[in-house]
């Protein structure tokens, strides 16, 4: 059983990387932020264009933990039921027949919906609302999900025909959005000689379930001063250009900006971070490390932003730059 204690979080995270390394290379941010929501209780999107292993990046973080692991591939004609599962008359050993609850692919601890932009919104909604409730409604009855559990959604940038954008509500849903870019070029060498090679790397489970249960009850006891949190609520108030003091680019590049939830993601997430690197408080470079995929899916660019090419990331760039650490200090 890992200790209770940062040093011993950050020391279990330490063996995580090394076992995920023989399998991903590079990519370290990426990994360090699908950690933040797996101790965190919260749930990721992933975006990034075809061939750059986030399948692969899921399936080895599934391999390393004693977990239940389970891939669902969005498809268009893909159905609720599909997902959450459906009643079959079943006959029993006396010959008389009922109907029995047949589980669906999200009865796992960790599930891997790959393209979620690919399916309509009802069936998007069937999963989001197991996100959000952690269990499923089926004929009137109710079946808890097995805790952990955790959403790792996928989705193409590039390729918009033929798909269901998830709208700006349930995208809230996500605790992080997180990019995954190409890799430099020495990462590429090591992809392409490790892969095309006959050796097959052998992963051990590094957590067991009961070890990532408490780790997500110790997050939340993580302490934060109030000038940190103060500074979370100053940065994240701040992309909401109806607010009195919004920075002016702000107001003239964004439609609507991020909710409280964000506020609450961020600060969660700052808290498993801290533990991440050993620490037994959050500090604002928590703070300001996870501000960017924390709002990336929350900061609505109109019309004008659209125009001239303004991205979030900008944004949220501008926005560390107008609010740095001494200024949001308020004692």
């Amino acid at each position: 059983m890992v200790s209770q204690t940062p040093a011993a979080i950050a020391e279990a995270v330490n063996k995580m990387n090394a076992e995920i390394e023989k399998v991903i290379v590079g990519q370290r941010e990426v990994i360090e932020e699908i950690l933040i929501g797996l101790f965190s209780q919260g749930h990721i999107l992933l975006i990034g264009v075809p061939g750059l292993a986030k399948t692969l990046l899921v399936k080895t973080i599934a391999g390393i933990l004693d977990l239940k692991f389970s891939r669902i591939q969005f498809t268009p004609d893909l159905m609720p039921s599909d997902i959450t599962g459906t009643e079959i008359l079943e006959e029993m050993e006396d010959r008389r027949r009922a109907f029995c609850f047949l589980q669906g692919p999200i009865f796992a601890n960790i599930i891997l919906a790959d393209e979620i932009n690919r399916t309509p919104p009802k069936t998007q909604a069937a999963l989001l609302q197991a996100m959000q409730e952690y269990q499923v409604t089926s004929a009137g009855r109710t079946f808890p999900l097995e805790q952990p559990f955790f959403v790792l959604a996928t989705q193409n940038p590039i390729e918009q025909e033929g798909t269901y954008p998830l709208p700006e509500a349930q995208l809230d849903r996500f605790m992080l959005n997180v990019n995954i870019d190409y890799p430099p070029e020495e990462d590429e060498v090591a992809i392409v000689r490790n892969t095309t090679a006959s050796v097959e790397p052998k992963l051990k489970p590094v957590l067991t379930r009961d070890e990532i249960l408490a780790i997500q009850k110790i997050v939340r006891t993580v302490p934060i001063a109030d000038y940190v949190i103060k500074y979370a609520v100053t940065l994240v108030k701040n992309t909401r250009p109806v607010v009195a003091g919004a920075p002016e680019f702000i107001r003239q590049w964004v439609s609507w900006g991020a909710g409280p939830r964000a506020t609450q993601h961020l600060v969660l997430g700052s808290k498993a971070r801290a533990l991440i690197h050993g620490r037994n408080a959050v500090a604002v470079e928590d703070i300001r490390a996870l501000l960017p995929s924390t709002l990336r899916h929350r900061i609505i660019p109109n019309f004008s932003a659209e125009a001239e090419g303004i991205k979030p990331d900008y944004l949220i760039n501008r926005l560390l730059e107008e609010f740095p650490p001494d200024r949001g200090r308020l004692k």
